[in-house]
């Protein structure tokens, strides 16, 4: 089997342990992961410290950490074939889509080479005549981030692009559900020429590796991508270090389909956003909450595209769905289907896993319309899940929408402009996609509210979340001091 290193303080280097990393196509061991342990990630933390206070990094100009950006950039565009490669393998993902993520990842890296030396301060209107008073965004410290095993170097580009902008170190923790991404790139990013220590990566398990990575001491900021429970066990760590945090935490997205939309265009965006990755994303639209009016002829749609989609490998390019990337992920799918079933939800399509190796689950469509209360409607897991729910008014649709704890992402189909606007404002969700849905840009902050978290990732948001402000007086006034204890 493959054997892969963990990366720390520029040195790739065996851990303290190894693990076997299981192949979702085929469910069979392919690769031996480094298992961090807590003297490990000690080790990263230390190096990450050393190399935010050395002038190698501390001193360098905030142009010049672009320029390294770029360069890690132009590396990952270079590699984009091996990295979907290692990811396809390692996660399940279909390679059609770790190609076209890969080579758009590069463009993050891009987007925060540039910003790198656009992090200003600002000048203030001070009401005392003999002082000048500014603010300096400095770089908040060490950062501890943690990323699933989904998209894993997307995830990754949104924390460390942006914290290495503003001059941050960082250690990376990779999902040990599929790391083998993470840790080549841990290869490209040692060939980009940043200082020893400015970005470690390790993989491991729980208590020996993220609580000790999330709790540290010298950690000053903690990025993760997740779910809520994980986050809730951050945040308590955190309070060990009073580390600031950031948490994008998934929802579970409305996808919202009104009778005057283009039913077609809403059907191919309601298969993307369910069923690309295999269900297996953040935003996924796993709510479909559409107007009666059209709800039969909208699911007759759904029906046909869910049925026609290609289930094969995930290195096939005519595969258009792999499989998920545990057996746990595949088992809760179908036990929450069965559940949902007792309580009143109705089976369109799909709801069944195929005999035979690999964890695969066919796209699946629940009508809830009689079972709004199901667990499928209210509950988030990561699976090709569609939970159907019909409305008559544009009120009925927006108290739909907001009964949940999450509060990441929404899709609203309509030619109706008023009311797109309407909805715009009454959505409680941190991205509103009207007529399309899953774009995302470098320039447009990502996140939520609730369940899904606090802090965004993408655009100039992202970067000041690794900055803390300093405030400056200086006195421009040569008369001495007044005796402070002369009151004038």
């Amino acid at each position: 089997m493959q054997s892969f290193q963990q990366y720390i303080n520029g040195q790739f280097e065996d851990a303290s342990a190894q693990f076997e990393s299981l192949d979702p196509a085929t469910g069979q061991p392919w690769a031996l992961m480094p298992e961090a342990k807590a003297c490990d990630v000690n080790r990263a933390v230390e190096a990450a410290h050393c190399a935010f206070l050395a002038p190698e990094w501390a001193g360098m100009t905030a142009s010049a950490r672009g320029k390294l950006l770029l360069r890690l950039a132009d590396l990952i565009a270079e590699n984009a074939q091996v990295l979907a490669e290692l990811e396809t393998r390692d996660t399940g993902k279909i390679i059609r889509e770790t190609r076209a993520q890969i080579a758009y990842v590069a463009e993050y890296y891009r987007y925060y080479a540039g910003l790198a030396d656009k992090i200003e301060g600002a000048h203030l209107p001070i009401d005392k005549p003999d002082m000048e008073v500014w603010l300096r965004r400095e770089p908040i410290g060490v950062v501890a981030a943690v990323v699933p095993w989904n998209s894993q170097l997307f995830l990754s580009a949104v924390k460390i692009g942006p914290a290495l902008a503003a001059g941050c170190t960082m250690v990376l923790k990779a999902s040990e559900e599929g790391p083998a991404p993470m840790l080549e790139f841990a290869r490209i990013f040692d060939q980009a020429g940043f200082p020893k220590g400015v970005l470690s990566i390790v993989t491991g398990f729980g208590a020996d590796c993220g609580s000790v990575l999330t709790s540290h001491p010298k950690v000053a900021h903690v990025a993760f991508t997740g779910g809520p429970e994980t986050a809730r066990h951050i945040v308590r760590n955190s309070a060990e270090n009073l580390a600031s945090t950031s948490l994008e935490l998934g929802g579970k997205s409305p996808f919202i389909v009104f009778d005057d939309a283009d039913l077609e265009s809403a059907a191919n965006a309601q298969v993307s956003g369910i069923f690309a990755a295999t269900g297996q994303s953040c935003v996924a639209g796993s709510r479909l909450l559409v107007q009666n009016s059209v709800k039969e002829a909208f699911l007759e749609m759904l029906k046909a595209k869910a049925e026609a989609c290609v289930i094969g490998t995930p290195d096939d390019m005519a595969t258009e769905i792999g499989p998920l990337c545990t057996k746990r992920q595949r088992d809760m799918a179908q036990a929450l289907i069965a559940r949902s079933l007792e309580q009143g939800a109705k089976l369109v399509t799909g709801g069944k896993a195929p005999e035979g190796a690999g964890y695969y689950f066919p796209p699946t469509i629940l009508d809830c319309s009689a079972a709004r209360d199901a667990e499928c409607v209210t509950r988030e897991f990561f699976g090709p899940v569609l939970s159907v729910v019909g409305f008559d008014t544009e009120e009925e649709a927006i108290a739909l929408a907001n009964d949940t704890a999450f509060g990441l992402a929404s899709g609203v189909f309509t030619r109706n402009l008023t009311r797109a606007h309407r909805m715009i404002r009454q959505i409680r969700a941190g991205i509103v996609w009207v007529n399309t849905y899953r774009a995302v840009s470098p320039m447009a902050p990502f996140g939520g509210h609730g369940l899904s978290g606090h802090g965004r990732e993408g655009g100039l948001a992202a970067a000041l979340d690794y900055t803390t402000v300093k405030t400056v007086w200086l006195r421009t006034s040569d008369d001495p001091i007044p005796d402070p204890f002369i009151m004038r």
